[in-house]
């Protein structure tokens, strides 16, 4: 018999964590294997379950239980938001400029107390870099720190981590449940009506590899919801599916009289982060300067720059972002980072006495803008919030401030649905689609619409030249133009073959500037059991689904997975002779890392076969970005 061990609701003074799983059930026998056709789950009903402990997802469900007090007429709703880190913020890659305008909206008072928005933005510079010279370039008004929206005097550069470790304690002094450790796994559907979704199946625990049950098993939890909010962030496997059974990414139905926020919906685009955190003495910072980078040492024909942030307390954030659909399977986006560190502008920041490399992470990022949303935000029970929908301003080069603000657009529009539904009423999908209207008449919408085809104008033959020329000249009449660009192919349909390309000779690591990429993974403190299943799966199935990989991705991409992943999962390793196997092709075999996973979603994305699905690992596994942040 299953039970569930409710988290006290009040008092909310103590952090999140030291919150475990408190699932628990009856002793199973050991080595069974596990048959989820014939598990026992405990279920809960919630008003709202939020899938995510971002900053869109926590926005959500603090606006939800302000709008209970405000107008509940005592009505208490149970807001419950899922996070699948260990602790709020351990998946938040730190350093970030931060637009305080949905946050003004969210917490008025928010300046009068303690909160870790403590380094102002101060200026902000575009240099163009050639490999021995920085050139300083005029950037878009849009990238400006200050004066972005009526009433905007200030950004502030920060830890996101921090942040969201301060949003997610907010929360929890409003009133809702913040749950680490729990991931949505499953989308669940209604017994009655398949095509509702009624809310969310977290992760099992406690699955040894082969998928036999430990003596720790824990099966997942089903939170019965009226409203599922989606906030995973860019590319999550929660928002794929709902994107794919609901065909949110395809044109409307003509006819149709749903609301719409996207009529011409396009392929999403995706750039790929790495980052950095040091440590730099104070002779070399520069609090509050704000720097992005374009040019080396990416080709002219890859999308991409890079930045420096001037964080507070002697802390600088650096890092590069790669368009994911660069052509050349030979590219290491990691190796090109480190690159960039060679560069005498940036060795005269870490390459000098003093200073020192705190932290490491990467992550894949939405970058299609406008054109890329989905036709609709809403589907039958619940939506897409934040970067699962894709809010990312490519101009500013910032999202969490539409991210933040969609969730509470979407906040409003549940708690609207749910009151209307009656305090008695059982626990039942409402209707969402009141958010996608909303959305449409906001003013994320609007800061969307300004910066449109400034991403797209870099899918020409001429490269990041012509898209910066063009982009110059349209960021300066705000996107007041009468066409809308549209983007060049997807990701994958830009790679090329291997034989059309020559391997690229990186240079030597120096460390401490640059270092191989182990080293680096060992500063994400990321975590997985050894015996628990590979979170990494269809390539995985069989052994004929692992050769057919091997043949294609060795044979045509020269190992594209090994040389583009953040965290060394990915290896196509020598058979020896003797050892052959059917899973192996022309002497060679994969071989799946996966306790180094980062979770940074690029395989999902950019590997040529698209035959590697992400999904999450159990409960608490992953990065701990927050590590470098106490």
């Amino acid at each position: 018999m299953l039970t569930l061990r409710r988290l006290p609701r009040a008092p909310r003074t103590s952090y999140l964590r030291g919150r475990a799983r408190c699932l628990h059930s009856s002793p199973r026998a050991l080595n069974e294997k596990f048959n989820p056709a014939e598990v026992e789950r405990a279920e809960d009903e919630v008003d709202v379950c939020i899938v995510g402990g971002g900053p869109a997802g926590l926005s959500a469900a603090i606006r939800l239980k302000q709008l209970e007090r405000e107008k509940g007429n005592g009505r208490e709703l149970r807001v419950v938001v899922l996070e699948k880190g260990s602790e709020a913020g351990s998946h938040i890659l730190s350093g970030a400029v931060i637009e305080p305008r949905a946050l003004d909206e969210l917490l008025p008072e928010w300046r009068n107390g303690d909160h870790p928005l403590t380094q102002p933005a101060t200026r902000s510079r575009m240099l163009f870099l050639t490999e021995g010279f920085s050139i300083p370039l005029p950037h878009p008004p849009q990238m400006n720190v200050r004066g972005n929206y009526p009433g905007h005097k200030d950004s502030f550069i920060t830890s996101l981590s921090g942040f969201t470790r301060w949003l997610a304690g907010v929360a929890e002094e409003h009133g809702v449940e913040v749950y680490p450790g729990f991931a949505g796994a499953q989308l669940a559907y209604g017994e009655e009506d398949a095509n509702k979704v009624v809310g969310v199946v977290t992760n099992e625990v406690g699955l040894a590899r082969d998928y036999t049950m430990k003596s720790s098993f824990e099966p997942g939890m089903r939170f019965r919801a009226r409203a599922t909010l989606l906030a995973e962030g860019a590319h999550g496997s929660l928002t794929k599916e709902a994107c794919r059974k609901y065909r949110l990414r395809d044109k409307p139905a003509e006819g149709s009289t749903e609301p719409v926020v996207n009529p011409d919906p396009q392929a999403q685009t995706y750039g790929f982060g790495l980052k950095e955190v040091w440590q730099v003495p104070q002779e070399v910072h520069r609090p509050g300067e704000v720097v992005h980078t374009l040019g080396w040492p990416l080709t002219y024909d890859t999308y991409g720059g890079g930045w420096v942030y001037h964080m507070a307390d002697n802390l600088v954030s650096v890092g590069l972002v790669v368009g994911l659909n660069y052509k050349n399977p030979y590219m290491q986006p990691y190796r090109e980072f480190q690159r960039m560190k060679h560069h005498p502008y940036m060795r005269a920041l870490f390459d000098v006495p003093g200073a020192q490399r705190l932290a490491y992470g990467a992550r894949t990022m939405t970058s299609g803008g406008l054109q890329s949303l989905p036709a609709r935000l809403h589907f039958p029970g619940g939506s897409l919030i934040g970067c699962a929908a894709g809010m990312v301003n490519v101009g500013k080069i910032k999202g969490t401030h539409n991210a933040m603000k969609s969730g509470m657009i979407a906040a409003e529009a549940a708690f609207d649905a749910i009151m209307e539904q009656g305090e008695e009423a059982p626990v039942a999908p409402v209707d969402m689609s009141g958010y996608t209207k909303a959305f449409r008449d906001s003013w994320v919408y609007d800061d969307l619409y300004e910066v449109r085809n400034l991403k797209p104008s870099f899918g020409t033959s001429l490269g990041i030249f012509a898209g910066a020329a063009y982009s110059g000249v349209d960021s300066l009449l705000h996107g007041k133009v009468p066409w809308t660009l549209r983007h060049s192919k997807s990701s994958l349909d830009e790679t090329e073959s291997a034989s059309r390309h020559k391997p690229i000779d990186y240079p030597p690591f120096q460390p401490p500037l640059s270092t191989d990429l182990m080293t680096s993974v060992a500063l994400t403190g990321t975590n997985h059991e050894e015996d628990e299943p590979v979170h990494l799966k269809d390539c995985n199935s069989t052994a004929d689904a692992r050769r057919e990989h091997v043949r294609v991705n060795v044979e045509q991409y020269a190992g594209l997975l090994q040389r583009a992943c953040p965290a060394g999962v990915y290896e196509y390793v020598d058979v020896e002779k003797g050892q052959e196997s059917p899973e192996a092709y022309n002497g060679k075999k994969l071989v799946i890392n996966s306790q180094n996973c980062i979770h940074c979603k690029l395989c999902d994305i950019k590997v040529p076969t698209q035959d590697v699905t992400w999904s999450v690992p159990q409960g608490g596994g992953g990065p701990k970005y927050s590590k470098p942040f106490p």
